[in-house]
C-alpha cells in the first residue's frame, strides 16, 4: 500500500504534468509491482488529514514488534484533488502491473497574466517527517524549473545518540542529495549528487519510435495531413507480422564516488506492448449529431492475441549481475511475472515467480419492483475498476521464501495483510506476519 505521502506526491506530479514513469529508475516498475511487493511486519496504523487543497498532515504508529511513530507535513503550491480512503480509487493506492502509456513531452504550466504582467509562480512541494523515538528527520523539496526540467532535494538528519556505536563510526547520520531530471519525451536524463559519499550519478533513458501527441487535431483526425478520415493506430508503424507489437526503451546509468573511489555502471532494455490495442473506432468519439453519441461507449475488448506484456533485461558488467523479467496480464483479473537473476562471477542464480489477482464485487442483477435504476458510476459500462474490492499477491523464489499478501478496503480504511514464510526451516516456517491499516480524510 502506498504511504499517504507517496500518494500525494503522485498527485502532485499528475497535477503539474510530470511523467515519473519515463525514468530509468522505473524501467522495471511493471514486474517489480508483482515480484517485489513489501509485506508489512508487525502492526502499523496510519492516519492522515487534508485540511485544504494545499496542506496535508500524516501520522503513523508501529505497535509491534516495538513502539514507534512519526509525524509528517506536506505543503504544495498547487491545489491537489486528494481523495479520502473511502473514495480514493483503489488501484491508485498500490503498486500494480501496468503497461504505461506512451512517453510524452511534459506539459507546461498555463501562464497567468495580470495587468500585462505574468503573475504565475513556479510549482513546488515541501515534505517533512519526524520519527519518534529515533529522532530522525526526513525532508523533500521538489520544484519545476522549466516545462522539461525538475529539481529534487532530499535530506536526512539523524541524531548521533540514536545510532549504535558501530554505525556512528562507519556512517554519517546526516546526508543531503540533489537530483535534476530532464525529460523531453523521447529522452529522459537524471543527474544526482550525494553529499555523504560524494557520489555523482547520471541516468539516461531513450524511447524508440514515436511519442504521444496531445494535438486534438491529430487525435480526432481533423488535421491538415492525410489522416483526415481515419486515425492511424500507433502500432501500425513498422508493423511486423506475428509476435508482439509495441515499443522499445533502452537506458543506462553511471555513478562515481569520490570518497570511496569506486564506480559503477549498468544498462537496461524494456519492451512494452501498447496499453490499449483497441480498434480506432474506440479512440474517436462520434459527432455530437450522431445517434451513437448518446450511447455509452463499450469497454475495451480483451485482446487475446496481444495481452499487455512487459519484458525487461538488466546487466551490470562490473558486478557481473544479469536479470531478466517477463510480466503479462493473462486475463482481466490475473497478471503473472517471473524473473531470473544470475551472477557470472559467482554463478549464483535465483528464479522468482509472482502473481497478482484482482478481487471484484459480484454484479447486482436484482432490482426493486416498480422502480427504475438510477444511472450511476457503478452502472457505467466504461468503468471497469469501480467494482474492485481487493487484490491478492503471491511470490515464490528458489531461495525458499514464499510471500502472500491481501490488500483491500474495509469500510473507510485501506488494509494490508501479509505473511512471509521460509519453507526450508522446520523450526520457524513463518518469518514475518503483519497488518497495516490506513485512514485519511479530506476537507
Amino acid at each position: 500500500m502506498h504511504p499517504f505521502a507517496s500518494y500525494v506526491l503522485r498527485n502532485y506530479y499528475k497535477a503539474t504534468g510530470w511523467n515519473e514513469d519515463n525514468l530509468y529508475a522505473n524501467i522495471t516498475r511493471s514486474s517489480s509491482a508483482i515480484l517485489d511487493f513489501t509485506v508489512p511486519k508487525g502492526l502499523h496504523l496510519n492516519v492522515s488529514k487534508s485540511p485544504n487543497a494545499l496542506f496535508k498532515t500524516t501520522y503513523s504508529m508501529t505497535a509491534m514488534p516495538s513502539l514507534s511513530g512519526s509525524v509528517g507535513y506536506i505543503f504544495t503550491s498547487c491545489d491537489l484533488d486528494v481523495k479520502s480512503s473511502r473514495d480514493v480509487r483503489f488501484k491508485n493506492m498500490i503498486d500494480r502491473f501496468m503497461v504505461y502509456d506512451q512517453p510524452r513531452v511534459p506539459e507546461a504550466k498555463e501562464e497567468e497574466w495580470l495587468a500585462g504582467e505574468r503573475v504565475d509562480t513556479r510549482d513546488y512541494l515541501l515534505y517533512g517527517r519526524f520519527y519518534l523515538p529515533a529522532g530522525r528527520l526526513d525532508a523533500l523539496y521538489s520544484t519545476r524549473l522549466t516545462p522539461t526540467l525538475q529539481a529534487l532535494v532530499a535530506a536526512i538528519s539523524e541524531h548521533p545518540t540514536s545510532l549504535s556505536s558501530a554505525n556512528r563510526k562507519n556512517t554519517d547520520p546526516s546526508n543531503i542529495m540533489f537530483n535534476l531530471q530532464h525529460d523531453v519525451g523521447k529522452w529522459c536524463t537524471e543527474y544526482s549528487w550525494s553529499a555523504e559519499d560524494g557520489m555523482w550519478g547520471v541516468r539516461v533513458l531513450h524511447n524508440f519510435g514515436r511519442i504521444a501527441s496531445d494535438s486534438p487535431e491529430e487525435l480526432s483526425g481533423n488535421g491538415a495531413g492525410p489522416s483526415k478520415t481515419s486515425v492511424k493506430r500507433i502500432d501500425e508503424e513498422d508493423a511486423i507480422e506475428g509476435g508482439l507489437k509495441g515499443r522499445l526503451s533502452m537506458g543506462a546509468e553511471f555513478y562515481f564516488s569520490a570518497k570511496e573511489r569506486s564506480a559503477g555502471v549498468s544498462t537496461g532494455i524494456r519492451f512494452s506492448t501498447l496499453p490499449d490495442a483497441t480498434p480506432p473506432s474506440f479512440q474517436v468519439s462520434p459527432p455530437s449529431s450522431s445517434p451513437l453519441a448518446k450511447v455509452a461507449t463499450p469497454p475495451p475488448r480483451w485482446n487475446a492475441y496481444q495481452p499487455p506484456t512487459t519484458i525487461t533485461a538488466l546487466f551490470n558488467p562490473m558486478l557481473g549481475h544479469m536479470s531478466g523479467a517477463y510480466a503479462a496480464r493473462v486475463s482481466r483479473d490475473l497478471s503473472l511475472a517471473s524473473r531470473f537473476d544470475f551472477n557470472m562471477y559467482s554463478y549464483e542464480s535465483e528464479w522468482t515467480m509472482g502473481a497478482e489477482w484482482w478481487l471484484r464485487r459480484a454484479p447486482s442483477t436484482e432490482a426493486d419492483e416498480g422502480t427504475e435504476p438510477i444511472p450511476s458510476l457503478a452502472s457505467d459500462p466504461t468503468n471497469t475498476t469501480n467494482d474492485v474490492i481487493g487484490v491478492v499477491k503471491a511470490r515464490a523464489s528458489t531461495s525458499q521464501n514464499v510471500s502472500l499478501m491481501w490488500e483491500g478496503r474495509l469500510r473507510n480504511m485501506l488494509v494490508s495483510l501479509g505473511v512471509v514464510s521460509d519453507l526450508s526451516s522446520r523450526t520457524k516456517p513463518i518469518k514475518a506476519i503483519g497488518l497495516e491499516l490506513s485512514y485519511f480524510s479530506s476537507g
